[in-house]
């Protein structure tokens, strides 16, 4: 069966004083092969440590990681990860940053480059493919790290608060090119963001995670991803629904955050 399955995860971490954080407790999902999921919540609802023990960067205290039936058991290029940060090779040029799966790979060079020349087509940096990383604003960045995530073929396309770093139009820009690349490769991905509003675009799948332990708070089946694809997405945020479950999920998360401040306070 084709698919991502998340198997009743819990994670703790051990303090050296002895203690534990409960980081995430029994978080299961089904996500089926190319589904679209955004994922966020307060500050400490373990978003990203999920995301790592999806990536195989961690391993649980419990449960289990199973893609296309096969046990996760640490990274591999069928999970490709995207960082806020796009983690680049500065010293390389926009292909050769590219190409660099493929290469360490093996494939050969004719293949590899008509891979890279179609994805930076994709991805708008034909153009731009001789010149080095470091010329490059952060959004054309992003582009790269996007470009060489899908040069190596994965199956999941972890993303990892990927557009945060960028000015309000880059991101829409960027916002719009994930749609169109998660439409046309047919790609699993899962996007962890702090932004209720990407959430609501990136997401045809949304969980709102709580803290103390992370677990899912809520789950969102939602109609904005597909209605983006190919569209203006300041038209897409004027659809009914849109400003009502924006509201209700900012809501929810602003109770979480006063909750835990309560807590903090109440500790002190």
């Amino acid at each position: 069966m084709s698919g991502l399955m998340i198997n009743d995860i819990s994670m703790r971490f051990d303090l050296p004083n002895g203690g534990s954080v409960q980081a995430l407790k029994n978080v299961s999902l089904d996500i089926k092969s190319g589904e679209l999921m955004s994922v966020l919540g307060p500050s400490g609802c373990g978003k990203t440590t999920l995301l790592n023990i999806v990536a195989g960067f961690l391993a649980p205290s419990e449960g289990q990681i199973v893609l296309n039936d096969q046990p996760v058991t640490g990274p591999s290029p069928e999970r490709g990860m995207v960082f806020q940060q796009g983690a680049l090779f500065e010293w390389m040029s926009v292909r050769d940053n590219v190409a660099f799966g493929p290469d360490m790979k093996g494939t050969p060079r004719a293949q590899s480059n008509k891979t890279v020349d179609r994805l930076l087509d994709i991805v708008g940096l034909q153009e731009f493919k001789e010149k080095m990383v470091y010329e490059l604003s952060g959004g054309m960045q992003q582009r790269v790290a996007l470009a060489r995530c899908l040069a190596n073929e994965p199956d999941v396309i972890l993303m990892d608060e990927p557009l945060g770093a960028l000015d309000a139009l880059t991101r829409e820009k960027m916002q719009s090119l994930v749609l169109d690349l998660w439409k046309e490769t047919g790609k699993t991905i899962i996007l962890i963001t702090h932004s209720v509003e990407e959430a609501l675009l990136l997401g045809e799948r949304l969980l709102v995670m709580a803290p103390r332990p992370g677990r899912i708070h809520k789950e969102y089946r939602l109609p904005f991803a597909d209605l983006g694809v190919g569209n203006d997405l300041r038209e897409v945020k004027k659809h009914p629904d849109y400003a009502t479950t924006r509201e209700e999920i900012l809501q929810m998360i602003w109770e979480m955050e006063e909750e835990i401040m309560g807590r903090a306070e109440g500790g002190n």
